[in-house]
């Protein structure tokens, strides 16, 4: 991407598969700022668990992870890679 970029991994809870699709939808929507995503499901909690590792200006990064958030049933956090880190 680029130096007006930032790194960050998105992490998704999912409570309720009802929402699968609206979760599903935000990240094709994003699709283009997404390097990779991992999902788990945790059968004998009912839940299922979305990492999302991004490369995108930090907005955008802070407007799907509040989509994602609001959605009912789901929770988002997300984490940051230190931009020093990232120095080469």
């Amino acid at each position: 991407m680029g130096t007006d970029t930032r790194v960050a991994v998105v992490a998704v809870i999912v409570r309720d598969t009802e929402a699968a699709a609206g979760v599903n939808e935000l990240l094709h929507q994003y699709g283009g700022y997404i390097i990779g995503r991992m999902g788990v499901p945790y059968r004998e909690r009912g839940i299922h668990l979305i990492s999302v590792a991004m490369d995108a200006p930090a907005a955008v990064i802070s407007a799907l992870s509040g989509k994602l958030g609001r959605l009912p049933g789901v929770t988002a956090k997300t984490v940051y890679a230190p931009e020093t880190a990232l120095e080469g």
